[in-house]
């Protein structure tokens, strides 16, 4: 069955169908958001600026808001303060015991750590909006040879009320994220981000046609399908460490031996180490509008905050390989593996259980997650290649764009598939 027999399939499906309208209902409701302007600003200023304004200190978070952050919208945070938050919760896990435990409590203490994630969020995207309003007052916007403010009447109630809009703007991009992972398909806040960057393509090949002709952008797309293949052949790949259950008795019964497998990603990290380094990235470019020494202001200007400069592409990469390591250290505990496994009378191979089937793990893994993390690098350093050799500002198939839609992509395609498995129809992944 191919791909449009498959979506045929599921839209006959009424309780899938109804989940796919009303994630689609939520994706419209969360783009409109990201087109309404922010209360107290200058909508014409916002305008021009949103025309002009291209990479530097705004270009990660606005890819992540679809655009909506250079607008001023009330949507203009985006996701990323509950990224954000989330990262910073599950790094707090590992140290606090607090967190620990309720991480092990099952969905009782999945409840506790979710709505704590809320409650940061919020405190996150206060802080945030605080920071943008004044930097969008005061921070020296150039929209091509023109200095623009976007809250001219920069009085506290004004500066309140934008500050309250835009924390209720992420507030509600949280509700509905969870609406979509409640009641629709997919995991709710990827599917957002996931349409927030597909919202941006257009105009970017749009932008990449016009300055570049029909050469380069038609070379582009080609590349860009490359980059799809391999990255869904590294998001797929994975080393199967083989187990084997002895046999067990419990009670008056007796359960045979059984073998399965423990599969261990390339890519255990994920798109995570690229949000990571470009968050650390990200403190010089408000460092400098803090920073008066005019030396150290061209510096950061010319290595740090540029993204064609070498520096900044061998931090940035270097960055992105520490960060698939320490978040791949952090995710998978070989120690707590092989604790379970000896508990449940399970073994690999060759391999004694207890330390030194964690040590085997610990090794393998390490091994394995060095070409993963060397291959997310190479992605998120392509649009600074592009910038560097081509003076392309914005590459629609490179970084941590393509890395999401990709992933979003397969995950809720295996969603549905297994919702069409259960109902007897093959899946998109047959």
């Amino acid at each position: 069955m191919n791909l449009l027999g498959a979506f045929a399939s599921a839209f006959r499906i009424p309780d899938l169908r109804k989940k796919i309208l009303f994630t689609l209902l939520i994706i419209a409701v969360y783009r409109f958001g990201a087109h309404v302007p922010t209360p107290g600003i200058n909508v014409q200023a916002a305008q021009d600026f949103s025309r002009g304004a291209q990479g530097g200190v705004f270009q990660f978070i606005n890819l992540f808001s679809g655009g909506a952050l250079t607008q001023m919208a009330i949507f203009a945070l985006g996701i990323m303060p509950y990224i954000t938050s989330s990262i910073i919760m599950q790094l707090l896990t590992v140290v606090i015991p607090k967190l620990e435990a309720w991480s092990k409590e099952g969905e009782t203490g999945t409840k506790k750590i979710t709505q704590t994630t809320r409650y940061l969020t919020v405190v996150l995207a206060l802080l945030q909006s605080t920071g943008l309003a004044f930097l969008f007052h005061s921070g020296g916007l150039q929209t091509g040879a023109t200095t623009v403010d976007l809250i001219p009447n920069f009085t506290p109630p004004r500066v309140a009320l934008v500050v309250l809009s835009l924390t209720a703007g992420t507030a509600l991009i949280m509700w509905l994220g969870e609406l979509i992972t409640q009641r629709g398909i997919g995991n709710g806040m990827s599917i957002l981000i996931f349409a927030s960057i597909v919202s941006t393509l257009p105009s970017e090949g749009q932008a990449i046609l016009a300055q570049k002709g029909w050469g380069i952008f038609l070379v582009i797309c080609l590349m860009g399908i490359g980059i799809i293949v391999a990255i869904v052949a590294m998001e797929q790949g994975q080393r199967r460490i083989p187990v084997q259950y002895a046999k067990r008795v419990v009670g008056r019964q007796m359960y045979a031996g059984s073998s399965t497998y423990i599969p261990l990603k390339v890519n255990q990290a994920g798109v995570i180490p690229i949000i990571f380094a470009s968050s650390v990235l990200y403190i010089p470019s408000l460092l400098q509008n803090v920073i008066q020494n005019q030396a150290i202001q061209n510096f950061i200007s010319n290595y740090l905050v540029n993204s064609s400069s070498i520096l900044y592409m061998i931090l940035y990469g270097s960055m992105v390989v520490f960060f698939a390591y320490f978040y791949t250290a952090i995710s998978f505990n070989p120690t707590d593996v092989a604790d379970n496994m000896k508990k449940y009378g399970g073994f690999i191979p060759g391999i004694r259980p207890g330390r030194q089937t964690a040590e085997y793990l610990d090794r393998i893994l390490t091994r394995i997650t060095l070409p993963g993390a060397l291959f997310i690098a190479a992605i998120a350093l392509l649009p600074s290649v592009f910038t560097a050799t081509q003076n392309i500002s914005a590459l629609p198939f490179g970084g941590t764009s393509i890395l999401i839609t990709v992933g979003v992509t397969l995950e809720t395609m295996k969603q549905i598939e297994s919702q069409l498995t259960m109902r007897h129809y093959e899946g998109f992944l047959k």
